[in-house]
């Protein structure tokens, strides 16, 4: 069971993100094989030229992609999928907010399929539903979205920003709730390292807890203000936190910057280039 009051006990907030007590491996606890990119953070050139952005995207040396914003739901997705195909490009997961699939799981499950993935991610949950009875009216529904998705053949992972630690609604949080309350064998997490740690939260303690419940990392790189920046330009230690046996189940280590500058490819080219020195 989850017990964030046990293992959190005087972690220190985001400062405990150095790691340097973490075990040290000669290997990655998951192999760091191919490097993947949150297509969000190319939003906005990927909106308005989603086959040559992705083509830039291959050009860096990215083999995964996954998709979320851009307006990617409304596009031709037999288009993007062929041109995947060309460029060398998969897309192991897609990201679908909540509403999505309660109104439209059909059409949902059959762009999951035409782009290639395995996994449906739920990204985000707005702000009416971040109050407990909301909240509690929701796992049902996130149980019920699992089941649904594991019979059309498709896996289920929630993705994490800060305000599922931050809001904690008779002293436990959103997210403690989330994990307690959805059944392990319907969903697993996509732990967005920064927004976990912006929140507060211990990075190898959560990882830990996680264990086996552990789809994908989100990766993106914090400044000492705690701002954003690219992976390799900020405090957080990837090499030994990718080393913490918690994680063996992740499959897919996703790049991401939700405020990455114009014109975006320098950025990810940065965060490429950062870990692939670490897959060497």
């Amino acid at each position: 069971m989850f017990s964030r009051r046990d293992l959190l006990a005087g972690a220190g907030g985001a400062g405990a993100i150095a790691c340097a007590a973490l075990p040290m491996g000669k290997a990655f606890a998951a192999p760091l094989a191919k490097i993947g990119l949150q297509l969000y953070t190319v939003r906005e050139i990927f909106a308005k030229d989603p086959a040559g952005t992705l083509e830039k995207v291959a050009r860096v040396g990215y083999r995964e992609v996954e998709f979320g914003g851009g307006g990617y739901d409304a596009m031709d997705h037999a288009m993007l999928r062929k041109t995947m195909d060309r460029l060398g490009l998969t897309a192991p997961s897609i990201h679908v907010g909540y509403d999505l699939l309660l109104g439209s799981f059909e059409k949902s499950v059959a762009m999951a399929k035409t782009l290639g993935a395995d996994t449906v991610i739920l990204p985000y949950m707005s702000d009416e539903h971040r109050n407990e009875a909301a909240w509690q009216v929701a796992l049902p529904n996130i149980n019920r979205i699992g089941a649904q998705l594991q019979k059309a053949g498709l896996g289920f992972a929630y993705h994490n920003h800060d305000f599922e630690f931050t809001t904690r609604p008779g002293g436990v949080s959103l997210y403690e709730r989330l994990v307690t309350g959805v059944d392990p064998a319907l969903m697993q997490f996509e732990l967005d390292l920064y927004w976990a740690a912006h929140a507060g939260e211990d990075l190898p303690s959560l990882i830990t807890e996680l264990a086996g419940r552990l789809y994908s990392y989100h990766v993106k790189d914090m400044r000492p203000d705690r701002s954003m920046v690219a992976v390799g330009q900020g405090t957080i230690d990837f090499a030994a936190l990718f080393k913490l046996p918690g994680g063996a189940g992740v499959r897919h280590f996703f790049v991401e910057n939700d405020q990455a500058p114009a014109p975006y490819i320098p950025d990810i080219t940065t965060s490429f280039a950062t870990l692939r020195k670490l897959r060497s």
